[in-house]
């Protein structure tokens, strides 16, 4: 548990072919059921204070209380998650906190000397920064705002984890345009 921001919630892994990567996921470690987005619909994504259209497909499951999310990038756009397949990794990239204060704990990882290198949302109040500090080659922190439409859906990828009995192993991700309640 971070003394900061709670538990780490989300295991973020960067991979070349997120189709083989559900596969293994689902047969080999028995994870699942995965929920998929061919392309992650990103409103205000900025890298390093430059805004982009960036393409990305991201899968979701969990296994217990962590997340695990597969991440391809399907175009040249800037990101940390290029900068690691070019610094020539694969494999886990982040690990997310997650916030329903996304707001107040920003700012206190802001004043601890972080700094967002990229960030954008997700759905609406579905909110995400990744910081520039790294303590292990490659992995670095990621906050992610879980209110709204985004947080529903993490709760559901969980629920849907929990006596999973292997079948329809990838399903859609719901819509995430859904204003907060």
């Amino acid at each position: 548990m971070s003394q900061y921001l709670g538990a780490i919630r989300q295991l973020g892994y960067v991979v070349t072919d997120i189709e083989k990567a559900m596969a293994y996921w689902t047969d080999v470690m028995g994870v699942g059921p995965f929920f998929y987005n061919p392309r992650v619909p990103i409103k205000h994504y900025t890298y390093e204070d430059q805004q982009y259209d960036v393409h990305n497909s991201v899968a979701l499951a969990n296994s217990g209380f962590i997340q695990v999310e597969l991440i391809q990038t399907r175009d040249d756009t800037p990101s940390m998650y290029r900068d690691f397949l070019e610094a020539g990794h694969t494999g886990l990239q982040h690990v997310a906190f997650w916030t329903q204060q996304y707001d107040t704990d920003l700012a206190a990882m802001v004043a601890r000397g972080y700094r967002v290198k990229m960030s954008g949302e997700v759905g609406a109040n579905g909110r995400f920064a990744y910081f520039d500090r790294e303590y292990h080659p490659g992995t670095v922190i990621e906050l992610s705002e879980v209110l709204g439409p985004k947080g529903r859906m993490f709760e559901m990828i969980r629920e849907a984890s929990e006596n999973w009995d292997g079948s329809d192993p990838v399903r859609p991700f719901p819509d995430l345009s859904e204003p907060r309640k």
